[in-house]
């Protein structure tokens, strides 16, 4: 049968990589389609990368990284659960990876983070990493949040809307794991990294505020039904116009993408997810920002992806006749 690693990738005093891993296999082994193994690094310590040949040889001299090639290889794919440290994944982690490299590729990988921003950032490094090692790296992921799904921020407590996504990206690994797809990856799944690079590319020219990296990532007809007025926004002038005002209200932008899921077809995609702007403004005040549902629509243009269309909106409390911007994915 399958078998599924959920590793959990802290070692730190006081974690909660344990609680997410258990959470994660208790859903896991509701299903009969897999056999899931808790990994926890605590269980398998490893020094700093002592290796003198590079992992990618295979000649592993050392005890120790034989002894972890050995545990990694027993597994079909991955579920890899990741705090968020200072923007980053754990170190701890990322030498665990680093001691091995055969034993990770051409396998199937979904990862679940957790931090004060869900851990998105830690994530989306890790996503970059596996798929450097030629991992089958899911769509769907879980991003928990330590301010809504840990009570106290101690406590996991998931929203319910996060075991859907949970048992998506399970359906995911599992099936890619059985399938045992090789390094060449499915088209599909080529232009789902595609998409999900180009979001990253929007995000990165947000936070620089970069109108002309912008420009070159939406189609030059795009569409957009932005937060403000007026109901649309036509053409790209009209479009960095509008990020042209929010650089100037804001000194420093930050722009998060939260559950972000794709769905892809030959020259036609569309993603959905939760976005939120928050930053710093001119005289050092903290502005926090408010969570919006988003969606981005995208052409392939001479072999390249584009955003079209985005649409962003809030929730509106009909009788009072406000926007609801105080929730939380």
């Amino acid at each position: 049968m399958t078998r599924i690693g959920i590793l959990i990738g802290s070692t730190r005093p006081g974690r909660k990589g344990d609680q997410v891993a258990r959470w994660v296999h208790e859903r896991a082994t509701q299903r009969g389609d897999a056999e899931f193994e808790v990994i926890d690094l605590l269980d398998h310590p490893l020094p700093h990368l002592d290796e003198p040949l590079p992992a990618l040889t295979g000649q592993y001299r050392h005890g120790h990284t034989r002894a972890w090639a050995d545990t990694i290889a027993r597994f079909d794919g991955f579920v890899m659960v990741t705090p968020e440290y200072n923007a980053s994944i754990p170190g701890v982690l990322k030498n665990a990876i680093d001691h091995l490299y055969a034993e990770w590729t051409h396998k199937a990988v979904g990862f679940v983070s957790y931090g004060v921003r869900g851990g998105a950032r830690a994530a989306r490094q890790l996503r970059e990493l596996c798929e450097l090692l030629r991992m089958g790296a899911v769509t769907p992921q879980v991003s928990l949040s330590l301010h809504t799904d840990f009570e106290d921020q101690a406590t996991l407590k998931p929203g319910a809307h996060h075991v859907g996504a949970l048992d998506a990206l399970l359906d995911r690994v599992v099936a890619r794991s059985t399938e045992g797809r090789t390094a060449t990856p499915a088209p599909r799944e080529t232009d789902e990294t595609a998409i999900r690079r180009h979001m990253d590319g929007i995000i990165d020219a947000i936070q620089a505020k970069d109108l002309e990296v912008l420009r070159r990532l939406y189609s030059a007809d795009v569409v957009s039904f932005d937060i403000d007025p007026p109901l649309q926004h036509v053409g790209i002038d009209a479009k960095l116009k509008n990020w042209a005002k929010v650089f100037a209200f804001f000194q420093d932008v930050t722009y998060e993408v939260r559950d972000l899921m794709p769905t892809v077809g030959e020259d036609v995609a569309f993603a959905h997810g939760f976005g939120r702007l928050s930053g710093t403004l001119p005289d050092g005040t903290a502005a926090g920002g408010m969570w919006v549902r988003a969606t981005f629509c995208f052409r392939k243009i001479d072999g390249e992806w584009l955003i079209t269309h985005d649409q962003v909106s809030v929730p509106l409390d009909i009788l009072g006749g406000k926007g609801v911007v105080d929730l939380e994915p």
